[in-house]
This record gives structure tokens, C-alpha cells and sequence, in this order.
């Protein structure tokens, strides 16, 4: 962070997505310090941190900021402590703005509460508009910043950035590629294919004459191969399990024999 009013040759612009990656790093990083702090305070009554919770965390966020604004080119003390009051004041206000006037009258504390929430909406219509300007220009990520003068600058010369695109485009081909699986799978036959495929191994034989080979033909299942279990025919000598033939049927209604290629006229 440096300050506006500093010498513009000696400072190097930081990029639009720069500025928008530590804002949400900055975020990051405070959830990530809040979690590990109310970690060690798991096996306390619950609710203990609730009294504290908005000082705890502006703190931690406060801290983050000026450690930052430190490391590159520091801040005048009027503008640390306007980015103090503005960055802590603000947010802490916002949290207990009900617990500070809710022992008020009712009249006084609803006009209270409203003045805040114009004011809270005011600031969000300020805020949205700063952003505006900010993709335009690229300076003053948020209104804090403008206000006070501060923008964020390199500490040292960027060199020409190398951007490479093979991650992207080959994360690109193959989430298109799930995805058109995930879209065709679904509309493919498997138990017709898987038909399809063993009757082109196996030949397609006649209808058996012998007594032997109609005694074998009932001893498994024509589909799976085991002894069947319901035993059920479709209109020709070949036995099937129940659920075998079935659930082809129901995948397939125009399913046919395996082993002698007959229709289904009816399960029996």
C-alpha cells in the first residue's frame, strides 16, 4: 500500500485481478485465523466467543492490513488511523450497533436502527460505485481507499508475465469430454449391447431335438449360465432365471433368445 500523494515515478501499479486475489486472500487468511483460534476453545461452554466475536475478528484483520501496509511503503499516522477507524470502527459498529442502543427507548432505538441502515445501505450504493470506477481505472480497490489516498503498488519491477494455457486447455478437454459421456451414457442400451456382442461370439444354434439337449438346455440359465433360479421361458425351449429375463426385457422390448434368437411372446 502506498500513498497517493508519494512520488508516482518510484511506485509500480499493481494489476486489477492483483488487487481483487489479496482482498480475497486477506478474507482467506482471516477465516483460516479465526478457525484455528476458536479451535482452541472446542471443549469451553459453547457460546463463550460470542461476546467477543466481532472484536476478536476485527483485530486479527486490522493486524493482517498494517502488517501489509508496513512491508511495502508505510502509511502517514493520520491515514492509519483513519484506516483504523474506518476498517475496525466501521465493521465493529455494524455488530454491536443493537447491543449499544437496544437499552434505549423504542421510539429513539427504531430511529436509531433506521439512520444505521441507511447508512449501511449508502455505503454498499458507495461501495458498488467505487468498484465501477475501480475496472475502469484500477486504482482504489475499495472506498476505504479512496478516501484516504492509499492504493497498493509492487515493492519491486514486474517482469513481463509468461501466461501458459496447457493446464487450462487440457482441464478444459476433459471436463468436456466428462461431460459428454455423462449426457451419452445414459442413453446407451448396456444389457442390448452386451446381448448384441455374445451372440456374435457364441452362433446362433436351432431349436434342440434330442431329449439330452432339452434336459440341458433346462439345467442353467441361458443369460447368466447358472442353474435357474424361477425358472421362466419366453415362448421357445430355453430356460431363464426370472430376474434375467426380465430385467432384459424391460431394458430391451424387443429382446430375443441368445441361443436360438425367438422372440418374447410371453414369460411362463
Amino acid at each position: 500500500m502506498a500513498s497517493s500523494t508519494g512520488n508516482e515515478k518510484s511506485v509500480n501499479p499493481v494489476l486489477r485481478i492483483s488487487q481483487l486475489d489479496a482482498l480475497e486472500l486477506n478474507k482467506a487468511l482471516e477465516q483460516l485465523v479465526w478457525s484455528q483460534f476458536t479451535s482452541c476453545f472446542h471443549g469451553f461452554k459453547p457460546g463463550v466467543l460470542a461476546h467477543f466475536e466481532p472484536e476478536a475478528i476485527l483485530n486479527i484483520q486490522y493486524k493482517n492490513n498494517l502488517s501489509q501496509t508496513e512491508k511495502y511503503q508505510p502509511l502517514s499516522k493520520h491515514q492509519k488511523l483513519w484506516y483504523l477507524i474506518f476498517t475496525v470502527g466501521g465493521r465493529w459498529l455494524e455488530e454491536r450497533c443493537y447491543d449499544l442502543f437496544s437499552n434505549r427507548q423504542q421510539q429513539s432505538f427504531c430511529k436509531i436502527k433506521s439512520y444505521i441502515s441507511f447508512g449501511s445501505g449508502l455505503l454498499k450504493l458507495c461501495g458498488l460505485v467505487n468498484f465501477l470506477i475501480f475496472l475502469r481505472k484500477g486504482t482504489f480497490a475499495t472506498l476505504t481507499e479512496r478516501i484516504l489516498g492509499i492504493r497498493s503498488v509492487f515493492c519491486k519491477p514486474q517482469s513481463v508475465r509468461q501466461i501458459g494455457f496447457e493446464y487450462m486447455n487440457r482441464e478444459l478437454l476433459w471436463h468436456g469430454f466428462a461431460e459428454f459421456l455423462i449426457y451419452l451414457l445414459p442413453l446407451i442400451n448396456v444389457q442390448k449391447l452386451k446381448l448384441k456382442i455374445s451372440s456374435w461370439c457364441l452362433p446362433i444354434v436351432g431349436l434342440p431335438n434330442s431329449e439330452n439337449t432339452l434336459a440341458a438346455h433346462c439345467r442353467e440359465c441361458s443369460l447368466c449360465g447358472e442353474w435357474p433360479t424361477m425358472p421362466h421361458t419366453i415362448g421357445c425351449p430355453h430356460v431363464f432365471c426370472y430376474y434375467c429375463i426380465k430385467s432384459n426385457f424391460l431394458f430391451d422390448m424387443y429382446f430375443t433368445c441368445p441361443k436360438c434368437g425367438s422372440e418374447v411372446h410371453s414369460l411362463q
